[in-house]
């Protein structure tokens, strides 16, 4: 929406020189008569006040985009706010502007059969109470408890787990992260199948089955996976939720053969209330559940906010203690160019900043890591943790905070550069004061903005600024403070696990990467563009402290999509192949949130045309959103299977699972 600083005052100012329809009316002549001169300073008044109507809604909007974290649009109007009010309040707001709450009819109890949500306010309270709200949602959520199910384990793994308890207030609104919007589709109790979804991934699966080079796996290297547990099994006071369903998941991932299991450990849980106070008493439940299972353990440090993508998850924001810090100095957070702030994350501009109570981001970082290692220091003697995620930036990547939904942005935007703070403003005006160029020393005012095309820029098109001495310095500069975030804290990192596997997470940002700019890579932090390896720099950083680096499979609906000239396959041959792997980095995968695409993911698991038989260290699995609009069997068969020819195990003799 566009400003007018200039102009606040409804009433005209008779000391300036009048302008715009007030000239011309001071122009007329004398015989124009004074009924004219009237209705021109009417107009002018109109004009005056629309002026000062407007800065005011621009001031709103600007404190919801910063104080709300809003993703309000860069030129809303009301229709947008009174719709982002309406979700926050549960509601679902549709494009058309048709508002209501949607909520299903029927969930389904512990134990239990059908549960009919009350009409009235009151009763419907009663049971939103009666029922606990931060629970574990995870696998076990979608799998029911049948009876009937009595297949012999020799022939396949059978899952009988009972189904999550839903209250009202989880199965309301849409959530947006990550440029992944939760499906508003619910689950069917009556066991059919009400997606598109589906149907795509039970073909994908036949076909995958039928297929003689699809099954072909025995005998392939074994990778060990993983899966990744729900962030509801822990609540916002550090305690276990529901172990009984959580031994039953965990039972029924055993029975598959998974190797092991992934667990978030949330600084915004643990440090949530007083700096250096760690509560780790959850957590030390849910390990000593885990031990029972012989179940391998991985360890996400998570230093980000989390929103949640599917029902029974909770938010968990950064510490409470970080954001009282933030309301007094909001500079601590990644800020965009039109100065809102981002409370993903820490900006990396505090990394050596005395401004958290005395401590800089780094000792932060470092203090609960050492906490971790000395909390439990008895299941490193004992081997049962193989590996520790350390989080790097938005969402636990390697990343800036670009791409956030939260700021309005969707895909395929490019995204925003992210260092307008203070402490990165200081950072860049000192690199530029180096290089003898002070006038560098700030970041483009012409790179568009979150949902900006390359080519409406002048930043990123062919021949754009990006590739003028000046865009290089800025873009040099730009990276090389994301590897150096890294670098320190990797090198702490391994003064308190030592011996331990630490991994690292990347994305592949691969949309526009069919263009010469690579616009979204670079505002991600990755100075990648055509005539560039951007990617050299972090690998080798990586390679120096002996880490394993896991990126994240994209989802299918940005694979092969032409409009945004992706290009998945070629950005994965150039990190992993021509990269990662050639500077002798070992490599580990994730899958999207929105789809499992199990063919592709096996061929990048272990590309069958790698002359050195190179393949991924471990796969992190975790539960697609569209698989609660599958049906048990559907679910069962696509892990089971996947397991299997991770393993190594999978031919034409185990088509039948």
């Amino acid at each position: 929406m566009e400003e007018d600083h200039n102009t606040t005052d409804p009433l005209p100012q008779p000391s300036r020189r009048p302008r715009g329809f007030a000239a011309s009316a001071e122009k007329r002549s004398p015989g124009s008569g004074a009924k004219g001169g009237k209705k021109e300073r009417e107009k002018e008044r109109t004009k005056l006040r629309e002026r000062h109507r407007r800065a005011i809604t621009s001031r709103m909007l600007s404190g919801l985009r910063q104080h709300g974290n809003f993703p309000l649009p860069a030129r809303a109007d009301m229709n947008d706010v009174l719709a982002a009010l309406a979700r926050e309040a549960g509601w679902t707001v549709d494009a058309d502007g048709t508002t209501y709450r949607k909520i299903p009819n029927t969930v389904k109890a512990v134990g239990a059969g059908s549960i009919t949500f009350p009409e009235s306010t009151a009763a419907m309270q009663h049971l939103t109470d009666s029922f606990p709200v931060e629970s574990s949602l995870s696998l076990t959520s979608f799998i029911n408890n049948s009876s009937e199910t009595s297949l012999s384990c020799h022939h396949r793994s059978v899952l009988s787990v009972n189904e999550e308890v839903l209250s009202p207030s989880l199965l309301e609104s849409v959530v947006a992260m990550n440029g992944i919007v939760k499906d508003d589709k619910y689950v069917n109790t009556t066991g059919h199948i009400n997606s598109t979804d589906c149907f795509e991934t039970d073909e994908m699966l036949q076909e995958v089955l039928t297929s003689e080079k699809g099954n072909d796996y025995s005998g392939s290297p074994y990778i060990p996976v993983y899966v990744t547990l729900s962030t509801g099994v822990i609540n916002s006071f550090c305690q276990l939720v529901e172990p009984e369903s959580l031994r039953q998941e965990l039972w029924c991932l055993k029975s598959m053969h998974v190797d092991g299991v992934i667990v978030n450990c949330w600084w915004g849980i643990v440090e949530s209330w007083s700096p250096q106070k760690y509560i780790w008493s959850g957590y030390r439940d849910l390990f000593n559940i885990i031990q029972e299972f012989k179940l391998k353990l991985q360890i996400v440090l998570a230093f980000n906010e989390y929103s949640p993508v599917v029902s029974g998850d909770f938010a968990i924001t950064l510490p409470k203690w970080i954001l009282e810090i933030g309301k007094d100095n909001q500079d601590i957070f990644f800020t965009d160019s039109e100065g809102r702030r981002n409370t993903e994350c820490l900006s990396w501009g505090i990394d050596k900043e005395r401004v958290l109570q005395g401590r800089t981001g780094i000792e932060v970082y470092f203090d609960f890591m050492k906490s971790f290692r000395m909390e439990f220091d008895d299941l490193f003697a004992e081997g049962l943790i193989s590996g520790l995620e350390i989080g790097l930036g938005a969402s636990g990547e390697l990343k800036y905070p670009s791409f956030s939904e939260r700021m309005g942005w969707s895909y395929p935007g490019i995204g925003e550069f992210q260092c307008y703070d203070k402490y990165l403003q200081q950072s860049l005006h000192k690199a530029a004061k180096l290089r003898g160029h002070t006038f560098w020393g700030k970041a483009p005012d012409n790179a568009g903005h979150y949902n900006s095309h390359p080519y409406e820029t002048e930043f990123f098109p062919a021949r754009g600024v990006y590739d003028s001495y000046y865009g290089r310095f800025f873009l040099h500069w730009y990276s090389q403070t994301l590897i150096d975030h890294a670098d320190k804290v990797l090198t702490l990192a391994r003064l308190a696990f030592e011996d331990t596997d630490i991994i690292i997470k990347i994305p592949v940002v691969c949309w526009w990467s069919k263009t010469t700019s690579h616009a979204a890579e670079l505002t991600a932090g990755f100075y990648n563009p055509q005539n560039r390896d951007g990617y050299h720099g972090i690998f080798k950083m990586l390679k120096k402290h002996s880490v394993t680096m896991k990126f994240v499979c994209p989802d299918s609906q940005i694979i092969e999509d032409n409009e945004a000239l992706a290009d998945s396959e070629g950005l994965r041959l150039q990190v992993i192949i021509n990269s990662a792997w050639d500077q002798g980095l070992t490599i580990a995968a994730q899958n999207g949130c929105r789809m499992l695409d199990l063919k592709r993911t096996l061929e990048i698991a272990k590309p069958m045309d790698d002359p050195d038989h190179r393949h991924l260290s471990f796969f992190a699995y975790q539960q697609p959103l569209n698989a609660i609009s599958q049906t048990t069997d559907m679910r069962l068969s696509i892990l089971e299977y996947f397991v299997k020819s991770m393993h190594g195990i999978m031919n034409h003799h185990h088509n039948h699972i």
